[in-house]
């Protein structure tokens, strides 16, 4: 293969990717923007999309009373937390353990990711934007830092498709969108925004990779075609699921008196300390 054909094949997604991503930022940045009942809607169709793609990955069909109540299951938890019911997540996610332990396993991290996206949008909007414009920036500039520089492989055995200079590509991506969104903000903590901003990418290409390496396992390129370009809302939002519950993680240790990019090491262990025995 030439190399113009090489370099044509390597962006050959880049225009469905682009078109699905305005539709999403389109939507997503509406129902963020608005909260409430939109904001909790958005979540809730996430998460029960995610669940009814789960199960089609594990031969459990969403016609049968099974698959029903898996995909309710997802959504009774987040009406849960949308309600105020922040300590329910617990109790959806060890007695799913009725579907089996792989529907289980993806059943918490849904649940985890919709508590936690519903936490952060408590009050204001920037602490959903901050983690939402990270991954995004993670994804984005990975794709485009691997596709300009290749190099070696990040992982191989799990993904073909990642390099390191990608890697590294979007965790710079991911640092420089944390002190810019911080900065624009207005609330401070700029300097460790770009700290938790390189966390929250890593976090994310974590889950990426996590993602990866299921779908490799079960012989599957996508979770789902509901995303051209992205595949499933299992491949798109891979990486956020993972980077929300550690930044509402965050959120709770550091209280309501900063934005969670604003908490420190000494804030994050002292409130650890906390909840510790003894």
């Amino acid at each position: 293969m030439s190399t113009n054909a090489q370099d044509t094949s390597a962006w050959r997604d880049l225009r469905p990717r682009l078109m699905s991503a305005a539709v999403l930022v389109a939507v997503a940045g509406t129902c963020i923007g608005l909260g409430g009942l939109a904001y909790d809607a958005l979540i809730l169709g996430m998460m029960g999309g995610m669940a009814v793609e789960a199960a089609a990955l594990f031969g459990l069909s969403v016609k049968s009373w099974r698959g029903v109540l898996y995909l309710l299951w997802a959504v009774c938890a987040g009406l849960s937390a949308a309600t105020g019911h922040w300590t329910y997540f617990s109790v959806f996610c060890i007695s799913s353990l009725v579907f089996g332990a792989p529907l289980c396993a993806i059943m918490c991290v849904i649940i985890l990711a919709g508590t936690a996206l519903l936490w952060l949008r408590q009050g204001s909007f920037w602490p959903v934007l901050f983690v939402i414009a990270v991954v995004v920036a993670s994804d984005s500039s990975a794709y485009v830092a691997g596709r300009i520089f290749g190099g070696p492989k990040l992982a191989p055995r799990i993904s073909p498709g990642k390099t390191r200079s990608g890697a590294v590509g979007g965790l710079v991506g991911a640092v420089a969108t944390g002190g810019i969104v911080a900065t624009l903000s207005g609330l401070g903590g700029v300097g460790s925004a770009l700290v938790w901003g390189g966390i929250l990418g890593i976090s994310a290409q974590a889950g990426d990779l996590a993602e990866s390496a299921m779908k490799r396992a079960l012989g599957v390129k996508d979770s789902g075609k509901l995303l051209p370009g992205h595949g499933g809302l299992l491949d798109r939002f891979d990486g956020l699921v993972v980077a929300a519950p550690v930044a509402a993680l965050v959120s709770v240790c550091a209280g309501t008196s900063m934005p969670f990019w604003a908490a420190g090491a000494r804030t994050i262990l002292r409130a650890l300390a906390g909840h510790l025995p003894g």
